[in-house]
């Protein structure tokens, strides 16, 4: 190709095609998913991203294949030419053949990987991660079309990596990781603390936040305290002498000791004993409690009684704990609302 504006439009075309793929990896690494998913509601461009976030690692192939061969493409095509163009431009000036020739080779290397490195790579990226959910939404109709074509090469190159990292001992994953875990943030407010840039009582109120996401219910348990029980065959004259007397409205019933270790039936609420004589069996009023594993995090305790609509759960042994741990002890709503907002309830 001997043409110089045929050599500079192919140029042209190669680098774009680099730098398209070079902002799809990066722009699919940097983007949210939460926005891609409220910007899916509208857009078909943004459905077609979430897609490509989802197989990951396909998307990352076909962008490293697409960048591959744009580099080969420039060295096999560019690279010559303005080798060729420069060498009799350096053997008019009066250098000899073999250092004209030499010279004219450094330069088009020169050139050419300046071109790609910063106009076809280092540009683009930057442009990804500075805006990456937009970035991943304008280009992700083309790399789908891209995929669509070369879909069975990709996979076959995944399937291959994935292989070879299987073998060192590392499973591969379709999508990226989001977010910080608690020891992440737990380490950057202790940063943040300590550089100035977060206050002290932010730094505590953060630290305590991130502390509780290792408590779990049986955390909460207080030894000193006694649930407030009657017996099995107790009367609705007892329960409602003992919620008085504890000021609790929902009464647990005692059971026969089970193979599981567990000693509560169920419980009684006063509000359901109030029009009844007070010699009526109270277990005719028997609601089911719930049992949450001593083990289960604050957090999901809490979302399981709301879902539920249960103000107190019976805490027993941890799962896959030796059965004959059975109840532990009570745990309400109050006591895990009072754990996540403490705050709030010292103001009350």
């Amino acid at each position: 190709m001997s043409n110089p504006w045929v050599v500079t439009a192919v140029t042209a075309l190669i680098i774009v095609l680099s730098a398209f793929f070079v902002a799809v990896e990066f722009a699919l690494l940097a983007a949210k998913r939460h926005r891609l998913e409220d910007a899916a509601v509208t857009s078909r461009s943004a459905r077609a991203a979430l897609r490509s976030s989802a197989e990951l690692t396909v998307v990352l192939a076909g962008s490293q294949l697409g960048i591959t061969a744009c580099t080969l493409a420039l060295g096999a095509l560019t690279k010559p030419a303005v080798h060729h163009a420069l060498t009799p431009v350096f053997e008019a000036w009066g250098i000899a053949l073999w250092v004209a020739d030499v010279l004219a080779f450094v330069l088009a290397l020169i050139l050419v990987t300046f071109l790609h490195l910063v106009v076809g790579e280092m540009a683009p990226k930057s442009w990804a991660i500075a805006h990456p959910e937009r970035s991943s939404i304008l280009l992700a109709i083309p790399m789908r079309a891209f995929m669509f074509v070369f879909r069975p090469a990709l996979i076959a190159l995944n399937r291959m990596a994935n292989w070879c990292v299987r073998k060192v001992g590392v499973e591969p994953v379709e999508e990226a990781a989001t977010g910080q875990d608690a020891s992440g943030l737990r380490a950057l407010v202790e940063h943040s603390a300590n550089v100035g840039a977060l206050s002290a009582g932010y730094s505590e109120r953060l630290s305590g936040a991130l502390d509780l996401t290792e408590l779990t219910v049986g955390d909460l348990l207080d030894p000193a305290r006694r649930p407030t029980a009657v017996a099995a065959d107790a009367t609705v004259g007892e329960v409602q002498r003992l919620s008085l007397d504890s000021g609790h409205l929902r009464i647990l019933v005692r059971a026969a000791r089970r193979t599981d270790g567990t000693t509560i039936g169920g419980l009684v609420h006063v509000r359901d004993t109030l029009t009844d004589p007070a010699d009526r069996p109270a277990a005719d009023h028997l609601r089911p409690v719930l049992e949450l594993p001593a083990d289960t995090p604050i957090s999901s305790g809490l979302e399981t009684m709301r879902r539920t609509r249960n103000h107190l759960a019976v805490v027993t042994g941890a799962a896959g704990s030796d059965p004959a741990a059975g109840f532990l002890g009570v745990v309400t709503m109050s006591d895990l609302l009072r754990t996540l907002f403490p705050e709030a309830a010292a103001a009350r």
